[in-house]
């Protein structure tokens, strides 16, 4: 059984509406990750730490216009999903 996640498992955005969903190697909805972090079954930044993926989405948030405050408390938990759990 599959599971369907509420946020990207790399970075943290919200999938749970569906239409931000990466792709698995099929070309199937992937469940787990977003478009911007998973394409074709593979992982878009392949070389990023947790914290560097952090400082990432943290720019993105500013960029966005969130409050800089804000953005360390959306991104503090990067480092436990998915894709950063065994790193």
């Amino acid at each position: 059984m599959s599971v369907s996640y509420k946020n990207c498992q790399s970075c943290g955005m919200p999938i749970a509406k569906g239409d931000k969903n990466g792709t698995e190697a099929g070309g199937s909805k992937s469940l787990k990750y977003c478009v911007h972090c998973y394409v074709d079954g593979k992982f878009t930044m392949l070389d990023m730490t947790a914290s560097q993926m952090q400082e990432f989405v943290k720019g993105k948030m500013v960029g966005m216009g969130f409050p800089k405050f804000l953005t360390g408390f959306f991104t503090r938990g990067i480092p436990k999903l998915e894709r950063w759990k065994n790193n």
